[in-house]
């Protein structure tokens, strides 16, 4: 379980998050949403270690953030960024071994059980038919799934994704999501994912999370978080609400002109 309590951090003297206060729960499959600059990569960032907190805390299954080392955090938590620019162009093995470094000792090679992940990982996401292809030749889709396999070949409990569907076609977000939801359910590896596309995250996840102004305005399963008065506090626009007529959730209804 991940607690967040009175947490105040950003990037200068002006904290980006104010006070703000979050649990959640392992195993989860969490969606976190809000208006551009709210805070939520700030909000990601924090949980990684990345930034320094100005007040507040962050306990980790019970330990502050700040207690554990780099590597102790390494095999807790993995992070699939928006995208991922490599100096080199790696296969796709490659990359997915990367997933294993935080298990190298010093001046280790890698073991038997290492390479024996990253097949049990491209088995599950069926990617070994570009096992030996380059990461500049894949699809956006096949990239975003290559980075889920190597978070996936990290053997962490949490998944950490930063707006992992905001650059891929429908039919890709439609795939990504049911890789995630397939990971929660089958391995209990709890997923908190940054996300625009609110109809798609009250289908899939548990739970959705709304951050406006560096606070949490309020976190529940779909069908509480998708009410139209608290998509009006979040985003400052009516926005109607429907129940989707194949998954039964909430979905919004976009608003357009008549000409």
């Amino acid at each position: 379980m991940i607690e967040i309590k009175q947490l105040c951090c950003g990037y200068g003297e002006q904290p980006v998050l104010r006070e703000l206060e979050l649990t959640l729960p392992e195993k989860d499959f969490s969606v976190l949403a809000g208006p551009n600059g709210a805070g939520k990569s700030t909000l990601l960032y924090a949980l990684l270690g990345f930034l320094k907190i100005q007040r507040g805390e962050i306990r980790l299954f019970g330990k502050t953030l700040g207690s554990y080392k780099r590597a102790e955090l390494a095999h807790l938590i993995s992070y699939v960024p928006q995208e991922c620019v490599f100096q080199f162009d790696y296969s796709v093995t490659d990359i997915i071994l990367m997933g294993r470094y935080p298990y190298l000792g010093l001046m280790q090679a890698w073991l038997p059980e290492d390479h024996q992940t990253v097949d049990r990982v491209l088995g599950q996401l069926d990617l070994r038919h570009l096992a030996e292809r380059f990461f500049s030749q894949l699809s956006g889709g096949e990239k975003q799934r290559v980075l889920i396999a190597r978070a996936l070949a990290q053997d962490t409990r949490y998944i950490f994704l930063d707006e992992t569907l905001s650059q891929l076609d429908i039919n890709h977000q439609i795939e990504i999501m049911d890789i995630l939801r397939q990971i929660n359910h089958q391995q209990g590896k709890g997923i908190l994912l940054i996300s625009h596309n609110l109809n798609l995250a009250a289908n899939y996840a548990r739970s959705m999370v709304f951050i406006r102004e560096g606070r949490i305005l309020g976190s529940g399963s779909p069908e509480e978080m998708m009410s139209e008065s608290i998509l009006q506090e979040l985003f400052g626009i009516p926005l109607p609400v429907v129940a989707n007529p194949f998954s039964g959730k909430p979905n919004i209804l976009y608003p357009g002109s008549i000409v």
